[in-house]
Protein backbone atom coordinates (compact mmCIF):
# COMPACT_ATOMS: atom_id res chain seq x y z
CA UNK A 1 0.00 0.00 0.00
CA UNK A 2 1.12 3.33 -1.20
CA UNK A 3 -0.28 5.93 1.48
CA UNK A 4 2.46 5.30 3.98
CA UNK A 5 5.95 7.52 3.62
CA UNK A 6 4.87 8.25 0.47
CA UNK A 7 5.44 11.73 -2.13
CA UNK A 8 1.96 11.12 -3.11
CA UNK A 9 -0.88 13.28 -1.63
CA UNK A 10 -4.42 12.36 0.61
CA UNK A 11 -7.20 14.47 -0.72
CA UNK A 12 -11.03 15.04 0.47
CA UNK A 13 -12.75 14.01 -2.12
CA UNK A 14 -16.13 15.30 -3.28
CA UNK A 15 -18.14 12.96 -1.97
CA UNK A 16 -19.77 14.41 1.06
CA UNK A 17 -21.48 17.15 -1.64
CA UNK A 18 -24.31 17.05 -3.61
CA UNK A 19 -22.36 15.82 -7.06
CA UNK A 20 -23.13 13.35 -9.41
CA UNK A 21 -21.61 10.18 -9.12
CA UNK A 22 -20.14 10.65 -12.75
CA UNK A 23 -18.42 13.96 -11.68
CA UNK A 24 -17.42 12.21 -8.49
CA UNK A 25 -15.67 9.34 -10.45
CA UNK A 26 -13.80 11.72 -13.02
CA UNK A 27 -12.80 13.79 -10.16
CA UNK A 28 -11.13 10.96 -8.27
CA UNK A 29 -9.48 10.00 -11.66
CA UNK A 30 -8.10 13.07 -12.33
CA UNK A 31 -6.48 12.81 -8.86
CA UNK A 32 -4.62 9.92 -10.13
CA UNK A 33 -3.67 11.23 -12.78
CA UNK A 34 -2.20 14.53 -11.28
CA UNK A 35 0.11 12.15 -9.19
CA UNK A 36 -1.19 11.57 -5.82
CA UNK A 37 -0.80 8.42 -3.79
CA UNK A 38 -3.53 8.48 -1.97
CA UNK A 39 -7.49 9.51 -2.23
CA UNK A 40 -9.10 10.23 1.21
CA UNK A 41 -12.88 10.53 1.55
CA UNK A 42 -15.29 10.90 4.56
CA UNK A 43 -18.92 9.19 5.86
CA UNK A 44 -21.37 11.06 7.21
CA UNK A 45 -24.56 12.57 5.63
CA UNK A 46 -23.45 11.06 1.88
CA UNK A 47 -22.47 8.13 0.05
CA UNK A 48 -22.26 4.49 2.05
CA UNK A 49 -18.50 4.62 3.03
CA UNK A 50 -17.80 0.83 1.47
CA UNK A 51 -19.56 1.28 -1.73
CA UNK A 52 -17.69 4.61 -1.94
CA UNK A 53 -14.49 2.88 -1.74
CA UNK A 54 -15.35 0.51 -4.35
CA UNK A 55 -16.47 3.36 -6.79
CA UNK A 56 -13.71 5.18 -6.10
CA UNK A 57 -11.43 1.79 -7.05
CA UNK A 58 -13.22 0.67 -10.27
CA UNK A 59 -13.08 4.73 -10.99
CA UNK A 60 -8.68 4.45 -11.03
CA UNK A 61 -5.72 2.51 -11.21
CA UNK A 62 -3.53 2.06 -9.09
CA UNK A 63 -3.84 5.13 -6.27
CA UNK A 64 -4.77 4.17 -2.81
CA UNK A 65 -8.54 4.65 -1.47
CA UNK A 66 -9.11 5.38 2.23
CA UNK A 67 -12.21 5.76 4.18
CA UNK A 68 -11.04 8.60 6.65
CA UNK A 69 -14.37 8.62 8.79
CA UNK A 70 -16.25 5.16 8.76
CA UNK A 71 -18.61 5.53 11.09
CA UNK A 72 -18.65 2.05 13.13
CA UNK A 73 -22.35 2.98 13.63
CA UNK A 74 -23.25 2.62 10.01
CA UNK A 75 -22.49 -1.41 9.95
CA UNK A 76 -22.18 -4.08 12.44
CA UNK A 77 -17.89 -4.82 12.66
CA UNK A 78 -18.71 -8.55 10.81
CA UNK A 79 -20.29 -6.82 8.63
CA UNK A 80 -17.16 -4.23 7.84
CA UNK A 81 -14.99 -7.08 7.94
CA UNK A 82 -16.52 -8.87 5.36
CA UNK A 83 -16.55 -5.64 3.09
CA UNK A 84 -12.72 -5.00 3.40
CA UNK A 85 -12.03 -8.59 2.80
CA UNK A 86 -13.84 -8.34 -0.43
CA UNK A 87 -12.62 -5.14 -1.35
CA UNK A 88 -8.72 -6.37 -0.88
CA UNK A 89 -9.65 -9.28 -2.90
CA UNK A 90 -10.72 -7.28 -5.88
CA UNK A 91 -8.14 -4.38 -5.56
CA UNK A 92 -5.43 -6.02 -3.08
CA UNK A 93 -3.09 -3.43 -1.26
CA UNK A 94 -5.31 -0.55 -2.59
CA UNK A 95 -7.85 0.20 0.20
CA UNK A 96 -7.77 1.54 3.65
CA UNK A 97 -10.19 1.43 5.87
CA UNK A 98 -10.68 4.37 8.44
CA UNK A 99 -12.37 3.68 11.43
CA UNK A 100 -14.50 6.14 13.69
CA UNK A 101 -16.68 6.40 16.61
CA UNK A 102 -18.95 8.66 15.50
CA UNK A 103 -21.40 11.73 17.46
CA UNK A 104 -24.38 10.53 19.78
CA UNK A 105 -26.15 12.86 17.64
CA UNK A 106 -25.66 10.50 14.95
CA UNK A 107 -25.62 7.00 16.56
CA UNK A 108 -28.72 7.48 18.38
CA UNK A 109 -30.19 10.55 16.87
CA UNK A 110 -30.09 9.55 13.34
CA UNK A 111 -29.08 5.80 13.37
CA UNK A 112 -31.44 4.92 16.37
CA UNK A 113 -28.40 2.96 17.89
CA UNK A 114 -27.40 3.14 21.77
CA UNK A 115 -23.83 5.36 21.76
CA UNK A 116 -21.41 3.60 24.10
CA UNK A 117 -18.21 5.33 25.47
CA UNK A 118 -15.85 6.18 21.98
CA UNK A 119 -12.36 4.56 23.45
CA UNK A 120 -14.74 1.12 25.24
CA UNK A 121 -16.77 0.81 22.02
CA UNK A 122 -13.63 1.36 19.91
CA UNK A 123 -12.03 -1.49 21.33
CA UNK A 124 -14.86 -3.93 21.59
CA UNK A 125 -15.20 -3.01 17.92
CA UNK A 126 -12.13 -3.97 16.79
CA UNK A 127 -12.02 -7.45 19.05
CA UNK A 128 -15.21 -8.57 16.63
CA UNK A 129 -13.51 -6.89 13.48
CA UNK A 130 -10.29 -9.34 14.01
CA UNK A 131 -12.26 -12.03 14.80
CA UNK A 132 -15.22 -11.94 11.84
CA UNK A 133 -16.13 -15.21 10.43
CA UNK A 134 -17.03 -13.91 7.12
CA UNK A 135 -15.53 -12.60 3.73
CA UNK A 136 -14.23 -13.89 0.52
CA UNK A 137 -12.61 -17.37 0.54
CA UNK A 138 -9.45 -17.87 1.59
CA UNK A 139 -9.07 -13.73 2.43
CA UNK A 140 -8.21 -13.24 6.16
CA UNK A 141 -8.51 -10.13 8.67
CA UNK A 142 -6.98 -6.96 7.32
CA UNK A 143 -4.16 -4.85 8.95
CA UNK A 144 -4.90 -2.07 7.04
CA UNK A 145 -6.73 0.64 9.08
CA UNK A 146 -6.34 3.55 10.70
CA UNK A 147 -8.63 4.95 13.46
CA UNK A 148 -9.79 8.75 13.81
CA UNK A 149 -8.35 10.24 16.59
CA UNK A 150 -8.39 13.57 19.21
CA UNK A 151 -7.56 12.28 21.85
CA UNK A 152 -4.59 10.33 23.56
CA UNK A 153 -6.09 7.99 24.35
CA UNK A 154 -7.90 7.08 21.16
CA UNK A 155 -4.52 7.73 19.58
CA UNK A 156 -2.75 5.21 21.84
CA UNK A 157 -5.44 2.45 21.12
CA UNK A 158 -4.07 3.28 17.25
CA UNK A 159 -0.68 2.95 17.72
CA UNK A 160 -1.81 -0.55 19.31
CA UNK A 161 -4.11 -1.81 17.30
CA UNK A 162 -3.71 -0.11 13.80
CA UNK A 163 -1.64 1.36 11.58
CA UNK A 164 -1.71 5.04 12.35
CA UNK A 165 -4.55 7.73 12.83
CA UNK A 166 -6.63 10.04 11.00
CA UNK A 167 -6.77 13.58 12.98
CA UNK A 168 -9.17 16.23 11.79
CA UNK A 169 -9.53 19.63 12.56
CA UNK A 170 -6.95 20.60 15.05
CA UNK A 171 -4.24 23.17 15.14
CA UNK A 172 -1.02 22.39 13.17
CA UNK A 173 0.62 22.35 16.49
CA UNK A 174 -1.13 19.10 17.45
CA UNK A 175 0.46 17.09 14.85
CA UNK A 176 3.43 16.98 17.33
CA UNK A 177 1.92 15.32 20.36
CA UNK A 178 -0.11 13.11 17.78
CA UNK A 179 3.21 11.87 16.57
CA UNK A 180 4.51 11.25 20.02
CA UNK A 181 1.61 9.23 21.01
CA UNK A 182 1.96 7.01 17.50
CA UNK A 183 5.43 6.99 17.18
CA UNK A 184 7.78 7.55 14.86
CA UNK A 185 6.53 4.23 12.37
CA UNK A 186 2.39 5.02 13.16
CA UNK A 187 0.74 6.58 9.56
CA UNK A 188 -0.30 10.19 10.77
CA UNK A 189 -3.28 11.64 8.42
CA UNK A 190 -3.60 15.79 9.50
CA UNK A 191 -7.16 16.97 8.08
CA UNK A 192 -7.27 20.74 8.20
CA UNK A 193 -10.90 22.32 8.15
CA UNK A 194 -11.10 25.31 5.52
CA UNK A 195 -13.59 27.44 4.14
CA UNK A 196 -13.21 29.51 0.82
CA UNK A 197 -15.22 32.55 -0.78
CA UNK A 198 -14.89 34.64 -3.13
CA UNK A 199 -14.69 37.61 -0.36
CA UNK A 200 -12.40 37.60 2.55
CA UNK A 201 -14.87 38.88 5.27
CA UNK A 202 -17.05 36.28 4.36
CA UNK A 203 -14.09 33.20 4.72
CA UNK A 204 -13.85 35.25 8.36
CA UNK A 205 -17.45 35.10 9.52
CA UNK A 206 -17.41 30.99 7.89
CA UNK A 207 -14.18 30.55 9.33
CA UNK A 208 -15.50 31.40 13.13
CA UNK A 209 -19.12 29.53 12.41
CA UNK A 210 -16.97 26.16 10.99
CA UNK A 211 -14.70 26.47 14.41
CA UNK A 212 -17.70 26.75 16.49
CA UNK A 213 -19.40 23.80 15.24
CA UNK A 214 -15.79 21.56 16.18
CA UNK A 215 -15.18 22.95 20.09
CA UNK A 216 -17.43 20.70 22.15
CA UNK A 217 -15.19 17.77 21.70
CA UNK A 218 -12.02 19.60 21.60
CA UNK A 219 -12.14 21.98 24.71
CA UNK A 220 -9.21 20.02 26.58
CA UNK A 221 -7.01 19.42 24.00
CA UNK A 222 -7.39 23.28 23.12
CA UNK A 223 -6.48 24.35 26.37
CA UNK A 224 -3.58 22.17 26.10
CA UNK A 225 -2.27 24.04 23.37
CA UNK A 226 -2.59 27.34 25.07
CA UNK A 227 -6.34 28.61 23.85
CA UNK A 228 -7.55 29.09 27.78
CA UNK A 229 -10.90 30.30 26.67
CA UNK A 230 -11.97 28.28 23.64
CA UNK A 231 -15.57 29.41 23.83
CA UNK A 232 -14.30 32.78 23.55
CA UNK A 233 -13.36 31.75 20.15
CA UNK A 234 -11.15 35.07 19.76
CA UNK A 235 -9.39 35.46 15.86
CA UNK A 236 -6.21 33.10 17.50
CA UNK A 237 -8.17 30.25 17.95
CA UNK A 238 -10.24 30.35 14.73
CA UNK A 239 -6.99 30.59 12.20
CA UNK A 240 -5.55 27.55 14.10
CA UNK A 241 -8.34 25.48 13.73
CA UNK A 242 -9.78 26.62 10.07
CA UNK A 243 -7.32 27.99 7.39
CA UNK A 244 -9.78 30.17 5.06
CA UNK A 245 -9.22 32.60 1.77
CA UNK A 246 -10.42 33.67 -1.64
CA UNK A 247 -11.69 31.43 -4.23
CA UNK A 248 -10.69 32.82 -7.57
CA UNK A 249 -13.64 32.08 -10.65
CA UNK A 250 -13.30 28.70 -12.00
CA UNK A 251 -9.34 29.35 -12.40
CA UNK A 252 -7.57 26.99 -10.07
CA UNK A 253 -7.68 28.76 -6.81
CA UNK A 254 -3.91 29.79 -5.01
CA UNK A 255 -5.27 30.92 -1.74
CA UNK A 256 -2.23 31.73 -0.19
CA UNK A 257 -3.98 32.48 3.66
CA UNK A 258 -5.14 29.10 3.27
CA UNK A 259 -1.19 27.68 2.89
CA UNK A 260 -0.09 30.60 5.28
CA UNK A 261 -2.42 29.58 7.84
CA UNK A 262 -1.72 25.59 7.67
CA UNK A 263 1.94 25.55 7.69
CA UNK A 264 3.69 25.59 10.67
CA UNK A 265 6.84 27.29 11.41
CA UNK A 266 9.09 23.72 10.97
CA UNK A 267 7.34 20.89 9.01
CA UNK A 268 5.07 18.71 11.00
CA UNK A 269 5.94 15.28 11.44
CA UNK A 270 3.20 13.82 9.43
CA UNK A 271 2.75 11.56 6.09
CA UNK A 272 -0.24 13.52 4.69
CA UNK A 273 -2.05 16.86 5.11
CA UNK A 274 -5.41 16.98 3.76
CA UNK A 275 -7.48 20.23 3.39
CA UNK A 276 -11.31 19.41 3.72
CA UNK A 277 -13.45 22.37 2.61
CA UNK A 278 -15.95 22.37 5.62
CA UNK A 279 -18.06 25.19 3.98
CA UNK A 280 -17.98 27.01 0.79
CA UNK A 281 -19.79 30.91 0.43
CA UNK A 282 -22.10 31.30 -1.69
CA UNK A 283 -20.52 32.27 -5.55
CA UNK A 284 -17.58 30.73 -4.31
CA UNK A 285 -16.69 28.16 -7.23
CA UNK A 286 -18.01 24.45 -6.03
CA UNK A 287 -14.90 23.40 -7.88
CA UNK A 288 -12.63 24.55 -5.43
CA UNK A 289 -12.16 21.13 -3.14
CA UNK A 290 -11.00 19.47 -6.17
CA UNK A 291 -9.04 22.20 -7.39
CA UNK A 292 -7.07 22.50 -4.36
CA UNK A 293 -5.36 19.20 -4.18
CA UNK A 294 -2.89 20.99 -7.51
CA UNK A 295 -1.67 23.00 -4.52
CA UNK A 296 -1.33 21.09 -0.85
CA UNK A 297 1.33 18.28 -1.85
CA UNK A 298 3.23 16.39 0.92
CA UNK A 299 5.03 13.69 1.79
CA UNK A 300 6.60 12.50 5.27
CA UNK A 301 7.94 15.14 7.30
CA UNK A 302 7.14 17.98 5.00
CA UNK A 303 4.49 20.66 5.32
CA UNK A 304 2.14 21.80 2.20
CA UNK A 305 4.22 24.67 0.04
Amino acid sequence: MSCAHDRGLSVETVGEQPVAGELVRKAAAAVEDLGFGTLWFPEITGREAMAQAAILLAATRHITVASGMTDIYARDPVTDAAAQRTLEEAYPGRFLLGLWESHASLAQGVRGHRSGPGLATMCTYLDVLDNAPFGPPGTVASPNRVLAALDPGMLALAAERARGATVLGMPVEYTRAARTVLGDDGLLAITQLCVLSHDHADTADLARTTAAAALPNRHDLLRGLGHENPDALDSRLVDALVAHGRARGHRPPRPRALRRRSRPRQPPPCDHHTRLPARTAVGATRRAPTRLTRHTRVGHGTSAP
